[in-house]
């Protein structure tokens, strides 16, 4: 299931605060919080979907360690993002762990007025 697009597209907006835009010159879609990137879908240079998420580094490392589907972020700060093959069938549990891990590595950075604005009684 969130191995396809509009699933996806749900769940990052079921993330409170999940805001969403489309940057053409990236061919790709960005989830941003407080307005800070957690998650890109696009593709590589040759044109294979990936998702790219967030991570704490060390989780990070570990991650790419483990699964052969997930490497360094593809365009982005090796050391904190991670990329996904979308075609490597890893399990939505797995994938919905990993979009929760990076939302969460960037509201933890947003200001504490931000955090509440966004979060309420979340």
């Amino acid at each position: 299931m969130l191995n396809d697009n509009e699933a996806l597209h749900a769940f990052f907006l079921s993330l409170p605060g999940t805001t969403h835009d489309y940057k053409e010159e990236w061919t790709a879609d960005r989830y941003m919080i407080g307005d800070k990137m957690y998650a890109m879908l696009g593709g590589d240079k040759e044109g294979t979907a990936i998702l790219t998420l967030k991570a704490e580094p060390s989780y990070a490392e570990e991650l790419r360690t483990e699964y052969e589907a997930i490497v360094p972020g593809y365009y982005m700060n090796k050391t904190h993002w991670n990329s996904i093959y979308r075609d490597a069938g890893l399990p939505d549990e797995l994938i919905g762990k990993l979009i929760r891990h990076s939302y969460e590595q960037v509201l933890e950075k947003l200001p504490k007025r931000t955090k509440r604005e966004i979060l309420g009684d979340y």
